[in-house]
């Protein structure tokens, strides 16, 4: 699938902004005594290449001795602040080079009788910048003391946006009775607040791009608490569905914004074991309301008290986040630094390369909905990841329905209890988090022998294990658990195999997502996220008939046939994923290290040209056959 325009302005931003990483022949031709300089590409503004040539010629030459003496940790800070700001929504239509932007107009006049002043000196030369790698202001240099709490603080708001999302389940019977409609009416609350998850990215991820991390979650936990209590206090049907589903769109901004948090605070030696503990929460949130709100709906308080309680935990983190977490984004920490630079210097040029940003509604609507759309229909491993990463979400909410058909209706179990069978898939949760954190040390020594270049099939081998594992944990829970005659503990430990393949195909099948595609990873992860909530969605609303129509043995086995099925997605990228990812325009692929070689013939050409082609790091994207520098 061909890039448009706007993809192709990504993609040249991305290769500007990480020249260490998708260097070109432009970095060889450039003589051996010129160095440009690394902020000076970051002010490109990508809608005119034209622009962007002229500035970097312009640039080339200026003196470069404090860039020579840079530190590699600060290029490498500079270089991914340079990859944020190109990625940015509005981005392009900075300095007045988008052409849609441009009035036909005459100026009108300046005002008060004066001329038109001069132009300012180069801006660039105003851009604030982190002062060296050990900057304390960047929160990859804070303690670890403060690291931890903001991680654990990030933990517990993911942890209750996703408890909301199920601790409703438990409600259903009660609103179908009072509201006299059918429990599967009573389950869309469920249904409506996963909708929610689909469409709330799109409003929080590109906030968090523009005003950091911080404002966006701060202002979802807000809206998750209130809407929890509007939930609450709901005098008819329409209006509870209506609530739940807003409380799942503000809900929905910790599980798209944290992991970006952490991304900002640890480095590449420890980012890995941190989003996979952030994981764990948002995974085992959902599995341990359950039991939770079956003790409170079947008590005096009754089922409004289980939104409630949600509404308790969000202002608790509101108030956490408010007071106590402090901005990670890189680019907006460098906004309040050149605020109170201005302030104290009253020099008003003195500004960071985020306040450049125009917001542009049509780049908006391509980056967050229009090229996810693409991915998710036109890049094969996109495609076919996301509907398997879909069928096993839509199953961990299809669980809520008929983990309480099988322990509620064939052992008896009040609803309290029979939500305490559900820590079987917590416990299959954290084994796999454990795995995963103990493949870490094996992952770190292939990276390094790789030259720091990750290889997105290394993701893959838990993947398959998982879908087997999750495949098995559906056949023995419907076997086990259909008739009563088993104790109840056999249906309930299949939890364990459930829950462990369930987080292994997904922390990997999202990391392989992100190794695959680089600077479109988001629009990747968008695109299936989006797949995934409208399963999660809608598989709670057919779970009642297909498991009192087919039988609990039957619909689990149709279940996991459907699960081993799709076990063989992950085996054929694995083999072949590499040859798919370098006929993708979106997908860069990587050259193998090779050795050095000497030209024989002394031609000075065919001399450069091998140095561009053998001597060049992994790192480097193929000049043949990568269709994303191709089309560039």
């Amino acid at each position: 699938m061909p890039l448009n325009e706007a993809d192709r302005e990504i993609a040249a931003a991305e290769i500007d902004a990480s020249p260490m990483e998708f260097a070109g022949q432009e970095a060889l031709a450039r003589r051996s005594d010129e160095v440009e300089r690394v902020m000076s590409a970051s002010s490109v503004s990508t809608s005119s290449s034209e622009e962007r040539q002229r500035r970097a010629r312009r640039m080339s030459g200026v003196s470069t001795q404090h860039d020579l003496e840079r530190h590699p940790t600060e290029l490498s800070r500079i270089q991914t602040q340079r990859s944020q700001h190109s990625g940015t929504v509005g981005r392009t239509g900075t300095r007045g080079t988008r052409t849609s932007r441009r009035s036909e107009k005459p100026l009108p006049p300046f005002g008060a009788g004066k001329p038109y002043p001069p132009q300012l000196p180069d801006p660039d030369e105003y851009v604030v910048e982190f002062d060296g790698p050990d900057d304390p202001m960047h929160a990859m240099n804070w303690p670890f003391k403060k690291k931890f709490w903001s991680a654990a603080m990030l933990g517990y708001t993911s942890l209750v946006a996703a408890f909301g999302s199920s601790i409703f389940s438990s409600a259903t019977t009660s609103i179908a009775k009072i509201y006299h409609v059918n429990q599967t009416v009573g389950i869309l609350g469920v249904s409506f607040y996963v909708l929610g998850f689909a469409f709330g990215p799109t409003l929080w991820a590109p906030l968090s791009e523009l005003k950091g991390r911080k404002l966006p979650i701060v202002i979802g936990m807000f809206g998750m608490a209130i809407f929890s209590i509007a939930t609450a206090t709901a005098k008819d049907l329409q209006t509870i569905l209506i609530t739940r589903f807003f409380g799942g769109f503000f809900g929905a901004c910790p599980l798209a914004v944290v992991a970006a948090v952490f991304s900002d605070m640890f480095d590449n030696r420890t980012r890995g074991i941190a989003i996979t503990l952030f994981s764990m929460t948002v995974f085992t949130g959902p599995m341990m309301a359950p039991f939770i709100g079956g003790f409170i709906s079947t008590s005096y308080l009754g089922w409004r008290w289980t939104e409630y309680i949600v509404s308790f935990m969000a202002f608790l983190a509101f108030g956490l986040d408010l007071l106590f977490m402090h901005e990670t984004y890189p680019p907006q920490i460098l906004v309040k630094k050149a605020s109170e630079l201005r302030r104290r210097t009253l020099n008003w040029g003195i500004h960071a390369k985020q306040e450049e940003i125009e917001i542009d509604f049509k780049e908006l609507i391509s980056k967050n909905f229009s090229r996810p759309m693409r991915l998710l229909f036109g890049e094969p491993i996109v495609a076919l990841l996301s509907i398997y990463m879909a069928f096993i979400y839509g199953i961990l909410y299809l669980f809520l329905t008929a983990y309480p058909i099988v322990f509620q209706g064939v052992y008896h179990m009040t609803p309290g209890v029979s939500g305490l069978t559900f820590f079987g898939m917590i416990t299959g949760q954290l084994l796999a988090g454990v795995v995963i954190l103990l493949q870490q040390p094996w992952y770190m020594r292939k990276l390094s022998a790789n030259n720091g270049v990750p290889i997105p099939e290394w993701r893959l081998p838990s993947v398959i294990a998982g879908g087997v594992a999750f495949s098995a944990g559906l056949f023995w829970f419907g076997w086990s658990g259909y008739s009563g005659k088993v104790h109840w503990i056999v249906p309930t430990l299949s939890g364990i195999l459930s829950g462990f393949g369930l987080a292994s195909i997904f922390l990997q099948s999202l990391n392989y997502l992100v190794d695959s595609y680089l600077m479109f990873a988001a629009s990747a992860i968008a695109g299936n996220t989006f797949l995934r909530s409208l399963a999660g969605a809608g598989f709670p609303l057919f779970s009642t008939y297909m498991f009192k129509g087919m039988g609990i043995q039957w619909a689990s086995t149709l279940l996991g046939c459907v699960a081993a099925a799709l076990v063989p997605i992950p085996i054929i990228f694995l083999y072949y994923g590499h040859r798919i990812r370098a006929r993708s325009a979106y997908a860069p692929t990587f050259a193998p290290r090779a050795p050095a070689a000497e030209d024989e013939s002394g031609d000075e050409t065919n001399s450069d040209h091998a140095i561009g082609e053998k001597d060049q790091p992994s790192g480097v994207p193929r000049k043949d056959g990568d269709a994303a520098t191709n089309s560039v």
